[in-house]
Parts: structure tokens; C-alpha cells; sequence
């Protein structure tokens, strides 16, 4: 163990590679006196796979945060050496616990990170989307409700967007996400470090349909918000106008032709200029 006082220690487990549990990792959870896991079955599971020495688990999650914290709290205070991890990757990003690590701050029990795999930095380093800046939005609410309001947030924030969605609500989720954000590209970060990990990149207008039959664990990436294009000045509306009605085409025939032709103009705006040609 790297300390021998109480400690907290916020370690990192791999996404699904058992390679990358990191050296450091796997020296403070093999001697931990008390590990605090979501889910404890799958914990004393990973650390089978992972070939570590069974350990005291303790169930950790949000519903039970609360009630769990003093007996944590008593048992650092004890001597004990803890280790709080996640399901996969690094813990506190999208799961509890930093209500306990502001109450160890509070009594002046070290806390001290164990770096290594996380999902939202595996997808942003491989994905090929701006990474700087991003803004990570976690497990997306389950109701549309929520995330159509989340969307709408954070529709006006520079940056990418990173955030998990269960593989049943994704296409529906992506379809409200480019109604609200606009045209944009993004990716589908899949099952990483993994078998079969993939990497599905496009148009956020075409996300619905790339979203569909897809399996595994799940990463979103959604690029930065796209410039408009620069707008045709005025004059050239008014000329590309005035030659499509010499055409013989109707006012509204006009606007609609001349709105496929020129960039930044809406038909009802080129409509309203055909008055005034002649002036």
C-alpha cells in the first residue's frame, strides 16, 4: 500500500481491457481493507477477472450515499485504507461519491486519486471531434422531457458535447438532439477497449438511423456547433431574383429557386424582397 495512515483512495478499474487496470491500481486495491463498489457482485467479479484477492466490498451507489457515509467515515477514522471504485473506468465522473470525499476533506482524511480509464476521454482522444473545450453531460435523463431541457441548456455552450445513453433510448436521443442542436457531426463511441469496439462517425441529422440495432456500452460525442454560412449580399439576391422571374417563374417560384441557390437566405425573405426590385 503507498500510505500507511487512513486514506481514501478514488481508483480507476478498466473500461472492459483488463490491461489497463494500472500497477498502482492494483497495489491499493489488493490491500484495501474496505472497498465501496456500486454494485458488489459485478465488483467481486471484475476483481476474479482481474486475478485480485477477494476483498470486504461494501455496496456504495446513489440511493444509499447517504446512509453509508458515517460508516465509511467511521471505519477511515479507524485506520482502515479504502477504496471506492466504479462499475468501469474512473469513479465520481457519472457515479456517487463526492459527497463523501468533501466529508473526508471536512475531518481532514486523506483523499488521493488512482488515474487510469475513463469513457469519456477514451472516446475523445479516438474519435477524431474537436476535443477542446468539452462539456460532459453523463447518463442523459431518462424521460425525453429531461432531455429535450438538457439539450436546450446546452445548445449555446462552445464545444463538444460527451455524454452515455442506453443503446434503447440512443436513436430517440439523437433524433432530439439534432432537432434542438442543429446540424452537427458526432460519433458513437462503442463497447471501448474492448472485442468488438468501434467508432460510428457522421451527421448528427443522420444519428437516428446510425443509431439503430447497436449494442454495448455507449459513448456520444457530439461536435461543436457549426458556422452558418456567410450570407449572399443583397444585391446578388436581387439580381439572381430578377433574372428567375425574366425566366418566367411566379414570385413564390422565384423565392424558392433562389433560396436553393443562395447561401443564408430564407425563402420568405427573398419573397418579401420581389416588391422592390424595380426600386
Amino acid at each position: 500500500m503507498p500510505s500507511t495512515s487512513p486514506r481514501l483512495w478514488i481508483v480507476a478499474t478498466p473500461l472492459g481491457n483488463p490491461g489497463d487496470l494500472s500497477p498502482r491500481a492494483r497495489e491499493v486495491l489488493e490491500t484495501a481493507d474496505l472497498v465501496l463498489a456500486e454494485d458488489t457482485r459485478r465488483a467481486a467479479a471484475l476483481f476474479r477477472r482481474l486475478g485480485l484477492p477477494g476483498r470486504r466490498f461494501l455496496s456504495f451507489y446513489e440511493q444509499n450515499e447517504e446512509e453509508r457515509r458515517e460508516e465509511v467515515l467511521a471505519a477511515l477514522r479507524s485506520g482502515a485504507q479504502v477504496a471506492l471504485i466504479s462499475d468501469a473506468g474512473t469513479p465520481l465522473v457519472a457515479d456517487p461519491g463526492y459527497r463523501l470525499v468533501r466529508a473526508c476533506r471536512r475531518e481532514g482524511i486523506a483523499v488521493s486519486p488512482v488515474p487510469g480509464a475513463s469513457a469519456p476521454v477514451a472516446a475523445l482522444s479516438a474519435a477524431g471531434l474537436p476535443p477542446l473545450p468539452f462539456t460532459f453531460l453523463g447518463f442523459l435523463p431518462r424521460d425525453a422531457g429531461g432531455r429535450r431541457a438538457l439539450f436546450r441548456a446546452y445548445a449555446a455552450v462552445p464545444g463538444s458535447l460527451v455524454f452515455f445513453e442506453r443503446k434503447d433510448r440512443l436513436a430517440e436521443s439523437l433524433a432530439v438532439a439534432s432537432a434542438i442542436l442543429g446540424p452537427r457531426e458526432f460519433a458513437i463511441c462503442r463497447e471501448l477497449t474492448k472485442t468488438h469496439e468501434q467508432f460510428l462517425l457522421g451527421r448528427l441529422e443522420d444519428g437516428a438511423e446510425l443509431a439503430r440495432d447497436l449494442l454495448g456500452e455507449i459513448t456520444v460525442i457530439i461536435g461543436p456547433a457549426e458556422a452558418p454560412p456567410d450570407r449572399a449580399d443583397e444585391e446578388a439576391a436581387r439580381a439572381c431574383l430578377r433574372a428567375l422571374l425574366g425566366e418566367g417563374l411566379k414570385p413564390r417560384e422565384a423565392a424558392r429557386e433562389a433560396h436553393a441557390r443562395l447561401t443564408g437566405w430564407s425563402a420568405k425573405e427573398l419573397y418579401a424582397l420581389i416588391p422592390g426590385l424595380d426600386a
